[in-house]
């Protein structure tokens, strides 16, 4: 079998059989397929696609291309993914509470990269918080409290870390059956039984319209039932930061404002919804049972008090959440409308580099974030704004990027004379 003839077979559209996507996933892992023709490979998935069939086994090749996690000691295991967004603490809330609730989270989460935010650099703004638990550590962890969230081992579904790499710097980042298979293999490798997946769309996702979120979404839920696993889906609407607090001790923060202070917020619903629609995958309960019991756990304080004893458990600090002693960067900056008019929309992709701008992201993988970087973004969509009135309070350590982060936000806004007919609904549909 040569590549050569897997490239060209799939550059005229042809369906590529088991072994074959086999053979190019063992030797791209090992380094007998070099990168140049697995670029052309993906170049010609990008633009021939995958069929169903193919997907199955593009992911399933990659999630045995290295470790995976036996979770079989443990039962009722339920794991969340969010495709990525702007203001997303989502992972925050659900999992404590449905640790809370009796099911075991056992949750490998990544990092930020870009506009988008990530749970492990948000967790570890918590004084002492430990991300690095060893396996026996982590499922130990889980069988003693129900939950740990840790970062993704580097021998987890290697074929993917290396070709996501490639993808990255070959145009081929795009590609749904690609996108699909990447996510999955890791998810799957990861072991939960239960998964739902939060597939976002809008100006600060990576699919930018419903259609496009709703096939990506279907495919991985299809993709995960053929591996055994029981999986759903929300697709959910990324036209707005979904927080108002955006970088990573700063999201801490407004999970605290949901958990212990009971704010109701975007943040919120979009959090209990994916709770309860997780409740009902793992359990068969019914949506409207799920989302009783999961908006009466957050409202009773049983999931501030999972939150708390996790945050403990690995490590962090769960005084200095409670009292609000979270770092915070020392310079701040209010911004202010230089103009009357109404919200009518953002550029929520900017929005999310404005964080990045003050220091809270990562342009490349191996930036260092400044973890009490960030802004409180005071106005949502709707809102009448006059001249003077505060529109975000910036956080940086270096006062030379609160300028241009200003410019990135008032641009990144879009103030008009006339309140929008409609707002984007957040909740676009469930797929299971």
């Amino acid at each position: 079998m040569r590549m050569y003839d897997i490239i060209s077979k799939k550059r005229h559209g042809g369906k590529l059989s088991d072994e074959e996507i086999a053979f190019f996933v063992r030797g791209y892992t090992e380094g007998t397929v070099p990168d140049y023709q697995a670029a052309a490979l993906m170049m010609a998935v990008c633009c021939r696609g995958m069929d169903e069939e193919e997907c199955t086994s593009l992911t399933l090749h990659m999630m045995h291309s290295g470790d995976t996690v036996d979770l079989s000691g443990l039962e009722n295991t339920v794991d969340k993914h969010s495709t990525g967004g702007v203001g997303d603490l989502t992972s925050l809330v659900v999992t404590p509470t449905l640790a809370a609730l009796g099911l075991n989270v056992a949750k490998m989460s990544g990092r930020g990269l870009g506009h988008t935010g990530g749970t492990i650099d948000k967790l570890e703004s918590i004084p002492g918080f430990n991300t690095s638990l060893s396996m026996e550590e982590f499922i130990s962890q889980v069988k003693n409290i129900g939950i740990a969230v840790i970062g993704q081992t580097a021998d987890l579904a290697p074929a993917d870390k290396k070709m996501y790499a490639l993808r990255d710097v070959t145009a081929t980042i795009d590609s749904v059956p690609l996108i699909a298979s990447s996510i999955m293999a890791k998810k799957l490798a990861a072991g939960a039984e239960s998964i739902l997946l939060d597939v976002k769309y809008g100006s600060g996702a990576f699919m930018k319209t419903r259609e496009a979120a709703e096939d990506l979404a279907g495919l991985m839920v299809k993709l995960g039932k053929k591996a055994g696993r029981k999986m759903g889906a929300l697709v959910t609407s990324m036209e707005y930061p979904l927080g108002r607090k955006i970088g990573n001790s700063l999201e801490i923060m407004e999970a605290v404002d949901i958990l212990r202070d009971g704010e109701r917020s975007d943040a919120r619903l979009v959090s209990s919804e994916l709770a309860a629609h997780l409740y009902s995958v793992a359990t068969g309960c019914g949506i409207p049972e799920s989302r009783e019991l999961v908006n009466r756990t957050i409202d009773s304080g049983k999931t501030y008090e999972k939150f708390l004893q996790w945050i403990k458990a690995q490590g962090g600090d769960p005084e200095a959440v409670d009292k609000g002693r979270l770092p915070l960067s020392p310079h701040r900056f209010e911004l202010r409308s230089p103009a009357d008019g109404y919200v009518c929309s953002a550029d929520t992709e900017g929005l999310g580099m404005a964080s990045c701008i003050l220091g809270a992201g990562r342009v490349t993988k191996d930036d260092v974030p400044d973890l009490g970087a960030g802004y409180i973004l005071h106005v949502s969509p709707g809102d009448r704004i006059s001249h003077g009135d505060l529109i975000a309070t910036l956080y940086t350590s270096d006062i030379s990027k609160t300028a241009p982060a200003c410019d990135k936000i008032l641009f990144s806004l879009r103030i008009g004379d006339s309140r929008p007919e409609s707002l984007p609904d957040l909740i676009y549909r469930f797929i299971s």
